[in-house]
C-alpha cells in the first residue's frame, strides 16, 4: 500500500469510490470523469506502479478480470465493444498500475486511439525500430 496513492485509499476504505468489481487481488470503479458511462478503471489491490511492475504470476489472474469486465460492460450498457487501455508513467495520472474499460458504439466520436498517428521516415527507420525492440526482448528474456 502507498500511503499517498487514492486507489490503495479506495482499498482501505479511506477514499469513497462507485465500485463495480472486486476479489481477493483487483477491485473496479466506475471514473469520475468518464470517456462515456461506464467507463470502469480496473486496478490491483497490491500497488504496483506499471504493467511491467506487475508479477508475472499475477498477470494472468488480472487479465481475466479485465476480460470479464469487458463483457460485463458490454452487457450491461449494450454496447457494441469497448476500448481497453493502460498508461504507463506518461498520461498515468494515478500512479497505480489500471486498466481502463470504457464502453464503444459504432460512431460514438472516438477515432481510434487518442492521439495523432505519425508514418516512419523509411522501411529502414522502420527496420532500425523493429530490430532495436527484438534486441531488447532478447536481452529481457535472459
Amino acid at each position: 500500500m502507498s500511503e499517498n496513492c487514492v486507489f490503495c485509499g479506495i482499498i482501505t476504505g479511506n477514499v469513497a469510490a462507485p465500485i463495480v468489481f472486486e476479489d481477493a487481488s483487483s477491485v473496479a470503479f466506475l471514473d469520475h470523469r468518464p470517456v462515456f458511462p461506464g467507463h470502469c478503471l480496473l486496478f490491483p489491490r497490491d500497488h504496483f506502479e506499471t504493467l511491467a511492475d506487475l508479477p508475472v504470476n499475477l498477470v494472468g489472474p488480472f487479465f481475466s478480470t479485465t476480460q470479464l469486465l469487458t463483457r460485463a460492460v458490454e452487457r450491461a450498457l449494450e454496447a457494441q465493444g469497448t476500448f481497453v487501455g493502460i498508461n504507463n508513467r506518461v498520461s498515468q495520472s494515478v500512479p497505480h498500475l489500471h486498466v481502463h474499460i470504457v464502453p464503444r458504439r459504432r460512431k460514438d466520436g472516438l477515432r481510434g486511439f487518442f492521439w495523432p498517428r505519425q508514418r516512419y521516415e523509411s522501411a529502414d527507420e522502420m527496420l532500425r525500430v523493429q530490430e532495436a525492440i527484438k534486441s531488447a526482448v532478447s536481452e529481457l528474456k535472459k
